[in-house]
């Protein structure tokens, strides 16, 4: 191929390239007005979380999750 021949496919694909992100946000724009509006419209009422710490009641015979069981060593 020539050099010319390599710049036209180039520019072919850059072309395509540019068609597909346009349609790909214009499909993300269609999607996004559900996902982006602020908690609370639409989405059910907003549920608080007290401050207050949990029962530790609630974490007996409980591993920590990533670091493996209490009475066990990492090898």
């Amino acid at each position: 191929m020539s050099l010319q021949d390599d710049l036209t496919a180039v520019r072919r694909n850059l072309n395509e390239l540019v068609r597909s992100v346009e349609r790909l946000e214009q499909d993300v724009a269609r999607q996004a007005p559900a996902a982006a509006r602020p908690p609370g419209q639409g989405q059910g009422p907003m549920v608080s979380v007290p401050d207050t710490p949990y029962d530790s009641s609630l974490w007996t015979d409980s591993d920590d999750e990533g670091l493996g069981a209490r009475d066990r060593h990492a090898p």
